[in-house]
């Protein structure tokens, strides 16, 4: 549970606080009951390891808190939330007190929080505080090792900071943690301080193994691994993956300490101490903040969870002089990330059915922003895996964003039931058509609807997805257009009942449509906030019944794109399995869709990347009547069904080189470059490897870049990619920035 950043007001001075005005009654009733919220709270989060609250909501409380404190300064006593560390300690371990008190960090949440933190800093040395020393805040429970002559004698969770709980026959089962020191400088005692957690994939196992064994899942990693530190028998806790990172010290004796926080953590790593490898010493704000917002970008490359940055003053001298506050250090903050995880109730478990017919349950929440946006459904995979998460219509759940993009339900408080949550109950027929659904092979997780050409759900997702930016890429057909163009409201019928309508649409069959505006997430109808209906649109004809500007772009860049390469036909047309990548190696092999449809399963599974199984799922769709009138119909319409031969074409001086292009360029979006390079014979993958023969870059290329450079593959900013088109791989060889330059 994290504690909020300390106003400059906390440090108000004894005269001006005695000047206060006391606090009116109302004021202590909200600040009693916002006092006694934040202590069961942290009850719960430190002792239980089961929160009952997100971290958001408790910041907020927190921040409340704060705020009424500031006004009426008489309300901050000792015993105040404010004024403490961590929890109450558990009374399943011996009480150890800490040879130094253990602090908390004051966090900021914004870059004017951060350059706030620096000032204080600067204004009490009246000096530059820096350098500093930039880590990643990672998600866990701090613990406290003491070595005595280099051997382990105790291992202490934080407690309320001064005191902890006494997990040392824990602590001795996790392999991060030495028995004894090593090296000849190793103090006599030596009090060292980290985080123990549990990786996400460590996580990910144990929860399956408890919901095998019939137990409740743990909410997140952290209080995974706090629950499997307090173990009463170490020998559970070692059977669960726990790792541990060390990031400072309290009490050293002996020996002369480093001068510096990143000395201190070289000499740590002597000893045989796991300490990060993902810090970093800069000596500006500037360049602290690009450590904060690549993490901010990148926070899901290392193997823990973490939820931001800790800044600290790198200089020990300066460290001692900035000292400390009641309760966190004046010398380092935690600048903390948007919450990914968050709790709210799931109202409902409803299924959606996609462009193949899978049907997918899909979470109905109370709404709650997570990550910078509301959400209010998240995807639960398929009826093996609401089961497996163990989750119950009605429960509190913790929702979190997947890569900071797609909503994903955690698993349940099983703590916050009140006894009528019930089961989801998977559908046996298909929500939008009525046909009883199927699993289409054998040992398939997903049940699909069989009514592939006339599932109206399954048509509506095609078209969207045969108009999408790796399709046809037509601009103004969206969602919402390809509902129209499908579904739209009685007495219109549908102009396209089937792909093999969509390039003969004309103004005529566009302008009667008006139809139900649906959720691009779930395919259900939207409704209208105050009366309650579905929400309707008609944007195929303006005010006076003409032509839309949208639809005359739709039938505008129908018309355009019917000249396409092939790849993007086959990604159009979708066939199972058949992506972008396995559409060019197709394109490239066969050249056309007829010799595709002709070729046998033998030579179709000898493409790259197709396979047997792929290759036999290709043959089974242009077997399929009413698929082979899709092509006819999109042929007759002028949409081209071939490449150029390879008599017909130009060079290919990229032929047999493989590429991975990464980050935001200038002149070409991500397809552009891949088409670019496919032109002239090259390969794009989306992977580096030691096989990769250049990695072209653009603006914030992430960590492909960094394999590049571990792999020695050449890399082409834009400028040598231009080079590479223009003048060949040679040239661009020549241009090449390698790891040795």
């Amino acid at each position: 549970m994290t504690d909020e950043l300390a106003e400059s007001g906390q440090e108000q001075s004894a005269e001006s606080a005695a000047n206060a005005q006391s606090a009116p009654s109302e004021a202590r009733e909200r600040h009693a009951e916002l006092a006694e919220l934040l202590d069961e709270a942290n009850w719960r989060y430190y002792v239980l390891d089961s929160p009952t609250v997100s971290d958001a909501e408790y910041d907020g409380w927190m921040r409340e808190i704060r705020a009424l404190e500031e006004r009426h300064p008489d309300l901050r006593t000792p015993d105040s939330p404010t004024q403490r560390v961590g929890a109450p300690i558990s009374s399943d371990f011996p009480e150890v007190t800490h040879l130094q008190r253990m602090e908390s960090l004051d966090n900021a949440f914004s870059q004017e929080d951060l350059a706030a933190w620096q000032a204080r800093a600067q204004r009490l040395i009246e000096a530059d505080p820096g350098p500093y020393l930039c880590e990643l805040k990672i998600d866990g429970l701090a613990v406290a090792l003491v070595y005595e002559k280099g051997r382990l004698v105790r291992g202490a969770t934080r407690g309320n900071g001064r005191t902890g709980e006494d997990v040392t026959p824990n602590v001795r089962t996790l392999r991060d943690v030495p028995q004894r020191l090593t090296g000849d400088d190793v103090p006599d005692l030596v009090e060292v301080r980290g985080e123990v957690f549990l990786p996400v994939k460590g996580f990910e196992q144990l929860n399956e193994q408890l919901m095998d064994a019939g137990k409740a899942p743990f909410a997140n990693p952290r209080n995974s691994a706090a629950g499997s530190l307090r173990m009463k028998d170490p020998r559970i806790t070692a059977q669960r993956p726990l790792r541990m990172i060390v990031h400072g010290v309290g009490k050293w004796e002996g020996t002369t300490p480093p001068a510096t926080q990143s000395e201190m953590y070289e000499r740590l790593a002597s000893f045989g101490l796991p300490v990060s490898d993902r810090y970093k010493v800069v000596e500006t704000l500037d360049e602290v903040r690009e450590f904060v917002e690549y993490y901010n970008d990148h926070r899901h490359d290392p193997e823990y969870e973490i939820d931001g940055v800790v800044v600290k003053v790198d200089r020990v001298p300066i460290q001692r002089q900035l000292g400390s506050t009641s309760r966190a250090p004046r010398w380092a903050i935690a600048y903390k990330y948007p919450p990914q995880e968050v709790n709210t109730r799931l109202l409902d478990i409803q299924v959606g059915v996609g462009r193949t017919g899978r049907v997918t349950p899909f979470g109905v929440m109370k709404p709650v922003v997570v990550s910078g946006s509301t959400v209010e459904r998240a995807t639960l995979h398929n009826a093996s895996e609401v089961k497996r998460k163990g989750v119950l219509i009605g429960d509190m759940v913790v929702l979190r964003k997947a890569g900071d993009v797609i909503p994903e339900i955690v698993g349940p408080v099983v703590d916050l039931r009140q006894g009528d949550e019930r089961e989801f109950v998977m559908p046996t027929h298909c929500p939008e058509c009525g046909t009883e659904l199927a699993y289409e092979r054998e040992g398939d997780a997903d049940l699909r609807c069989p009514n592939a050409r006339s599932c109206p759900a399954q048509l509506r997702e095609r078209i969207f997805f045969a108009a999408g930016r790796n399709a046809f890429d037509i601009d103004g057909l969206g969602y919402v257009a390809a509902t129209a163009l499908t579904q739209p409201l009685p007495p219109q019928e549908p102009p396209v009942r089937t792909e093999a309508d969509l390039f003969d649409l004309t103004i005529d069959k566009l302008l009667p449509i008006r139809s139900v505006v649906r959720d691009a997430d779930t395919g259900l109808p939207k409704t209208d906030p105050e009366t309650g209906e579905p929400k309707v649109v008609s944007f195929f004809a303006n005010m006076s019944g003409e032509p839309s500007k949208h639809a005359e772009l739709i039938l505008q860049q129908l018309e355009e794109k019917k000249d396409q390469p092939l790849w993007r036909v086959l990604v159009a047309l979708t066939i199972r399995h058949i992506g972008p990548p396995t559409a060019r190696a197709l394109a490239d092999e066969f050249r056309s869709i007829d010799a595709i449809a002709k070729a046998s399963e033998e030579e179709l599974a000898a493409v790259e990347g197709i396979g047997p199984r792929v290759a036999a799922t290709i043959k089974e769709w242009f077997e399929v009547d009413w698929h082979r009138e899709i092509i006819d119909r999109w042929r007759a319409a002028g949409v081209r069904m071939a490449d150029e031969s390879a008599a017909d074409e130009g060079p290919r001086p990229l032929e047999g080189l493989t590429f991975v292009v990464t980050g935001t360029l200038a002149d070409f979006s991500r397809d552009e470059a891949s088409e670019a390079i496919a032109g002239q014979g090259g390969k794009v993958t989306s992977s580096v490897s030691k096989k990769t023969s250049f990695l072209v870059v653009g603006d914030n290329p992430g960590s492909k870049y960094d394999k590049a450079v571990k792999a020695g593959v050449p890399i082409l900013n834009e400028e040598g990619f231009h080079t590479l088109l223009r003048e060949g791989p040679d040239a661009a060889r020549a241009a090449a920035v390698t790891p040795e330059e």
